[in-house]
This record gives C-alpha cells, structure tokens and sequence, in this order.
C-alpha cells in the first residue's frame, strides 16, 4: 500500500467510524445541549485528547510487540481481527434504533476533564487502535510516526464533526433521535468492521 493509498482509505474509513455516533458523541452533545456550547467544545478536546494519547501509547508499545516476536504479532492479528468481527457483527445484529443522549456520564466537574477521562479509562479505545491502526500502515514506512499520524487524522475528523454537531446542536439531536438514521449507520459501520476483521485475519507479515 502507497501513502497515498492508505491516506485515502483510512480517512474514508476513519470518517465513517466518526460519524457512526457512540458514547464520545453523547457526552459532547449532552455537554452542548445542558452546559452551552462552550462546555460542548472543552468536552470534545478532552476526548480528542484521550485519543492522542491512547494513539501515542498504541504506536509505540505495538512497535515494540511486534519487533520483539513473531507469535506476539500473530497473536495479536488474531486478537485484533477477532475483535473487529464482534464489533462488526454487534452492529449488523443489534444496530441502535437512535443515540441516547441523555444516558451519556453526566460526572461533575469542568467538560474536558469528562472528556479526557472518559476515553484514557476506556481500554476499549486502546483495543480499537490495535486493531485498526496497522493496517493502513504503507510499506516500508516508520510505524510508530505512521499510527501516530493516523490517531491524529481520526481525532481532526472528530473534533470537526464535533465542531459541526455542536453548531447545529438542536437540528443534530432531532437527527439523532430519528428511527433509522443510527441504525442505518450501526450497519455500514458494522460492515466495514467485518471487512476489516477479515482481511486482518487473512493477511500475513512482510
């Protein structure tokens, strides 16, 4: 794979993971909505935030996994194909009918504290990016700078899709809300999770 072609695929991936709205989504719109708009944006850097971090973290202690040995590395192939497939399949079966908003942590204390605690106490995030990650990886490129480029790129997706959820806050909640819009993006997420899972599976190291 070319930079350019892994630029490509992954800010088209990534974008539709960001849009495909989950627990990041509720805490800033349930910020926006109680707090202002303000609180809404501070809620939305703390989870981008934590994405950077959890990014950080999983660039340079997968590099290092997966320099030290061959079985860790196809371990955690096998690891990260599994949990994409039961991500994947989660959302083909049981797509949400709409976002909660309101069962979103409403924990006392300033919005990006919320934010940032929300994503670094959630291995889930930390999972995701073990899974995803190194797939769009190009040939021959440095691996801990690469995964780090790419979690920065996921959170500028975010925050600009926070940015325009916490614009039009009213209008976001009402499509939010709408019978059919989360889970017609539960399944498209859910199939791009499956084909990923698959080919994680199937792919063998250079």
């Amino acid at each position: 794979m070319t930079i350019a072609q892994s630029l490509i695929a992954f800010v088209l991936a990534a974008g539709l993971i960001t849009v495909t709205p989950g627990l990041d989504t509720a805490l800033v719109l349930r910020a926006a909505a109680a707090e202002g708009r303000r609180s809404g944006g501070w809620a939305a850097v703390g989870v981008s935030a934590g994405c950077l971090v959890w990014g950080g973290a999983v660039a340079l202690g997968l590099t290092a996994l997966l320099a030290a040995s061959t079985m860790a590395y196809t371990v955690l192939r096998w690891i990260g194909a599994a949990y994409l497939l039961y991500l994947g399949v989660g959302l083909l079966l049981r797509p949400r009918s709409a976002l909660q908003i309101e069962a979103a942590p409403s924990a006392a204390g300033h919005p990006f504290r919320r934010g940032l605690l929300t994503n670094l106490l959630n291995p889930k995030v930390g999972i995701f990016y073990v899974s995803f990650l190194p797939q769009f990886i190009p040939t021959g490129a440095n691996a801990p700078a690469w995964s780090f480029l790419l979690a920065a790129i996921h959170v500028a997706l975010g925050l600009a899709w926070f940015a325009l959820l916490i614009g039009a806050i009213d209008r976001a909640r009402r499509w939010l809300a709408r019978s059919g819009v989360v889970k017609t993006l539960d399944r498209i997420t859910g199939c791009v999770f499956v084909g990923f899972g698959l080919n994680l599976a199937l792919s063998r190291r250079a």
